[in-house]
Formats: C-alpha cells, sequence, structure tokens
C-alpha cells in the first residue's frame, strides 16, 4: 500500500522526530537523498552544470545542503536566491564552503538556459495559490531549457493537501519527496507536474490512517474473490445489469463484458438489448420482465446506455442489495432515494457527470478532484468512484481515506470504456467485496487491462474487457 498524508500530519511527525535528533539531522538525511537522486539524474556529475532555486523555506535549505554535496563531487553549482535575505544560513554556508557559487534572482534564467540540473526549492509543502510572480520567470526558463528539473518535496505552486494548482507552478522530471507521499503527487493536476517521485525515508513515525492511499498488486490480489472448492455459480454471487437501450445496446453488452469477467458466479440482464447481449454473451441470463422479476442478485448494476428509463432506475434503488449507478443512471436517480438507502451504492461519475451533480463546472471538478469526490459522498451518503486522469474512491459520506488509482493509460478515454468498468466493479460487489474495495479493485483491474489491450496504440472498449483476465492473472503474480 503506497499512503500519502497531509501537511499537518507531516509537520508534526518531523517536530517530534527532531526533538529526538541532533539540531540539522533530519535536514541532512533529507539533503542526502536528494542528492543521490540528482546525481542519478544526471549521470556523470564531474564537470556538471546545476543549478539551485532556493526559496526561504526548508526546502531551500534542502537544496543549498544537497548542492554543496553535488558540489564537493566536482559539480559547478550556483544557488539563484529568490529571497536573499532569508535563505537557510546553514545551508548557504555550506555550499560557499564547498565552491558554490551564489546568483540574484535576475541571473536565474541564463544560468538555467545552460545548465544540465535544475533543483526546485522554491517552495515547500506548505506552498497555496501557485508561485508568486518572481517565480514565474525562472519556471518558464526551466520549462524551456535542455536540463532535467529535479523538485524537492514537491514542485513549486502545487497543493501538497490537495493535488490543486492554482496558478503559474514548475514542472519536473523527478520529484523527490521526504518521508512519505503528500496526496498531491499521487493526484491530478498536481501530479502532471510531479514527474517521477522517488521516496526518501527520512525516518518519520506517522499514524496508521492516511489521507489517501493508493493499492499495489499485492492489496488487489488480496481482496480478489476467489471460489472455494464447494462454490457453485451462485454461491459465487449473481450481478444483475440493467442497462443499455435502442438507442445505445452497445452499452448494455459492454456492461455485460465487464461483469461476466469480475468475479461473480452469473450475470443476468435486464432491458432491451437482450437480443445483443445473448448474441454476444450467451452464458447471460436475459430477461425482459423488469427488475422485479429477473430473479434473486447480490447486486445490480444501472445506468449505462439507460436513455431516459427513470422507472428501471428507481425500481434497482428500491431493491435492498448493493447498487452501482452509472451514467444516465446518475442523471435519473432521486438524491433522496440514494441517500435513504440501507443497502450500500456506489456512484461512478466522470467529471462533467459530477459537475452536473455538484451543480459546478467540470474545470472545477478537474481541478479539485479530492475534494469533489469527498463532498460527492456526502451529499449522497455512498461511496463514489470518481473517474478521470486520477480516478479517487470516497466512502459513504466523504470521510476518511480516499483511495487513488495507480494504474491505467489515456488510451482509456474510449467510448464504452466506462460501461466495462461498472460491470467490472458491480461484479465484484456481488462477489461480496465492500462498496469501497469493489470500487478500488475495479477500478484497478480496468486500468492494467487498459494497458494490456492497448499497449500503446488505440484499443476500443471490447479490447479491455477482453484484457481483464491477464490482468487478474498478473495481479495474482501467476
Amino acid at each position: 500500500m503506497r499512503t500519502a498524508y497531509g501537511v499537518e500530519t507531516v509537520r508534526a511527525a518531523e517536530r517530534e522526530l527532531m526533538a529526538r535528533l541532533p539540531e540539522g539531522t533530519l535536514m541532512q538525511r533529507a539533503a542526502a537523498g536528494l542528492a543521490t537522486a540528482c546525481a542519478q539524474v544526471l549521470g556523470r556529475v564531474y564537470g556538471s552544470r546545476v543549478v539551485l532555486l532556493v526559496g526561504s523555506g526548508d526546502n531551500g535549505g534542502d537544496a543549498l545542503y544537497a548542492g554543496a554535496r553535488l558540489a564537493r563531487r566536482g559539480a559547478g553549482v550556483t544557488a539563484v536566491l529568490l529571497s536573499p535575505g532569508r535563505a537557510h544560513a546553514g545551508g548557504l554556508a555550506a555550499l560557499r564552503r564547498a565552491g558554490g557559487a551564489v546568483a540574484a534572482a535576475g541571473a536565474g534564467e541564463a544560468l538555467i538556459e545552460r545548465a544540465d540540473l535544475v533543483v526546485d526549492g522554491i517552495v515547500g509543502i506548505g506552498g497555496k495559490g501557485g508561485l508568486r510572480a518572481e517565480a514565474v520567470p525562472l519556471a518558464e526558463a526551466a520549462a524551456l531549457a535542455r536540463a532535467a528539473v529535479v523538485a524537492v518535496d514537491l514542485p513549486s505552486g502545487v497543493d501538497a493537501d490537495t493535488g490543486e494548482v492554482r496558478g503559474a507552478a514548475l514542472r519536473a522530471d523527478v520529484t523527490v519527496t521526504f518521508g512519505t507521499h503528500k496526496p498531491g503527487l499521487l493526484i491530478d493536476p498536481a501530479r502532471e507536474y510531479a514527474g517521477s517521485v522517488r521516496l526518501v525515508d527520512i525516518g518519520l513515525e506517522l499514524p496508521a490512517d492516511a489521507e489517501v492511499e493508493a493499492l499495489q498488486h499485492a492489496d488487489v490480489a488480496a481482496l480478489l474473490p476467489e471460489p472455494a472448492g464447494e462454490s457453485d455459480k451462485y454461491r459465487r454471487g449473481v450481478v444483475g445489469v440493467a442497462a443499455g437501450s435502442a438507442r445505445y445496446p452497445g452499452a448494455a453488452v459492454l456492461a455485460v463484458a465487464g461483469a461476466l469477467r469480475g468475479g461473480a458466479g452469473a450475470v443476468r440482464y435486464v432491458g432491451p438489448a437482450g437480443d445483443a447481449v445473448i448474441a454476444r454473451f450467451p452464458e447471460t441470463l436475459v430477461s425482459d420482465a423488469g427488475p422485479k422479476r429477473a430473479g434473486r442478485v447480490q447486486a445490480w448494476v444501472v445506468g449505462p446506455g439507460a436513455g431516459d428509463d427513470a422507472g428501471t432506475v428507481a425500481e434497482v434503488l428500491a431493491a435492498d442489495v448493493p447498487v452501482l449507478v452509472d451514467a444516465d443512471g446518475l442523471r435519473l436517480a432521486d438524491a433522496g432515494v440514494v441517500r435513504a438507502r440501507t443497502a450500500p451504492t456506489l456512484m461512478t461519475p466522470h467529471a462533467g457527470e459530477a459537475a452536473a451533480l455538484l451543480g459546478v463546472s467540470r474545470e472545477e471538478v478537474e481541478g479539485a478532484r479530492l475534494s469533489a469526490v469527498r463532498e460527492l459522498a456526502g451529499r449522497y451518503g455512498a461511496a463514489v468512484l470518481l473517474k478521470g486522469s486520477t480516478t479517487l474512491v470516497a466512502g459513504a459520506g466523504g470521510r476518511g481515506v480516499v483511495r487513488v488509482n495507480p494504474t491505467g493509460t489515456a488510451w482509456l478515454a474510449t467510448a464504452g470504456s466506462g460501461d466495462v468498468l461498472s460491470g467490472l466493479a458491480g461484479s465484484l460487489l456481488a462477489a461480496g467485496l465492500p462498496a469501497v474495495d469493489a470500487a478500488s479493485v475495479g477500478a484497478y483491474l480496468h486500468g492494467l487491462a487498459g494497458r494490456f489491450a492497448a499497449e500503446g496504440a488505440p484499443v476500443g472498449a471490447g479490447d479491455v474487457a477482453e484484457a481483464v483476465p491477464r490482468a487478474w492473472r498478473g495481479v495474482r503474480g501467476d
């Protein structure tokens, strides 16, 4: 499990550790890890040109001490001071003793143009609201230069706690973060600015409950449903899929495709696309009598391609089993009914659908994904999987840890991909996983399947569904 903690939690852990260590030890640990990462990025340190962008906080001190280490190995290191009177005194003295140079901010752009490596130590984890005006030209110069950019703890200008970017920010090729990941390093849009993230252990003792977590293969493997010797198709769970319409029969086919590969023992389909579903998947149990008379299910998926069929959505939400609501179902579902449900509900909107539910613009959701997923989960009393470049999962009510899905590929942005995910996650619900786990595992497998299916080329939603078994086996190490 990869975990991320907010600024206040990190600072509290740092204070506790510093109280037990000789003064300056923690910064030296960070600087040593930063210098090692910079040396790896450079390949050859001796004779290289390194520019440090140094602000007034501890990040600037980390950069200065790391720069001193690189200077002692033969690099030409110049520190560009954005606040000369407030630069870390000890780090500045160490850099000068090692043979490093110091320059004012006005000389920074020319230095960056000739550099092999730029170290971003402008703003620390407490920074809010984007870069200040004097730092913007340096960020722009770094973006245009041939030099690699290494950020100290996180890229300057991004919000460590939320992943929001509210103004100009510096883009890094590598971010060296200390003690733990910060939420902004895992959540877009900030994640896009971080590049490759390297974690340096500096000895922090952190609480068990993180703000954000990302599952890894072992975590997902432990959650995957596995049939036992006495299992039959009904004991493994039956998922009902109420999807599709005369206009969108393909949504039903794709949702069923995902459901058949999600761990449940059987799939019941209800809706007007029965002929298309049975032609593609003859193992599906098809009914045209409506959800109430479809037979016993352990979970429902409702909404993909449903058009304006509000009656079916309402009928499914009245069932006393877990329900996944997607696509048109999100628009048709009554908020009061969702809140009043006693069985688990999982909503799976993309940013546009989430924006409509929250009454804000799509840009607001995409710019503040963490707060959007929490607000939706709180407003509807349901677990929420917010799809997008960063897929987030929040538990019902919106409190507690939020999960970030680390898998996927931009090729998954294709018609019908979300229908496959809905069927897959719904099947995991029917197999007995709690809503947050079903959403997290479904997103993880879906993302892996997308990578396997695409392999760097355009991919269709049906291809993604076909690749789910390969992703499942890969997670289990088979």
